[in-house]
């Protein structure tokens, strides 16, 4: 038997149960939004911390993309990338060369940071988080704002102040 062919027993398994039982486009989930779509009044700030690496997992991509809907929402929105987070801004990231996508996917949170940054988002990102892991500040992508260590803890006291809402991602 060649790797392409079934036992009988393989061939038995696989009809037992239809793969997969709903055609391409079946909704297998409700779509009732639960909460109201709120809008930011006058004013609100809405702030996103991030430490964690990207495609270590999802946590900083979707971090991005709340802040992205946030901001699309009318809060004045900034991310703070620090520690391993920090390498997030890189725009150094690829292979064989810069730019270029080694997997489909690669550059998600490159594109999405971009997009943040031209919609009027602040992207910040840490020293110490890029030295860490031997990252060099000139190669941020564009627009990201090098900040001081210190820093770190001075940014969320200072959007706590304003009454902002902190989404905190931390992944170790």
């Amino acid at each position: 038997m060649t790797s392409t062919e079934l036992s009988d027993v393989e061939q038995k398994s696989l009809e037992e149960i239809p793969h997969p039982s709903l055609p391409e486009g079946s909704s297998i989930y409700g779509g009732t939004k639960v909460f109201p779509d709120l809008q930011a009044e006058n004013g609100e700030t809405y702030f996103t911390l991030v430490h964690g690496i990207a495609h270590e997992s999802s946590v900083s991509f979707v971090a991005v993309l709340q802040a992205t809907r946030a901001l699309r929402k009318g809060f004045e929105t900034a991310i703070y990338f620090y520690g391993p987070g920090s390498l997030n801004c890189l725009a150094t990231r690829g292979f064989p060369t810069t730019g270029t996508s080694a997997f489909p996917g690669e550059h998600n949170i490159n594109d999405q940071l971009k997009t943040f940054m031209a919609e009027g988002g602040k992207a910040y990102c840490c020293r110490f988080g890029l030295s860490l892991h031997g990252a060099r500040e000139e190669d941020l992508i564009e627009g990201v704002i090098p900040t001081h260590p210190l820093d770190v803890q001075d940014a969320l006291i200072h959007y706590a102040r304003k009454g902002a809402i902190i989404n905190s991602t931390y992944q170790l």
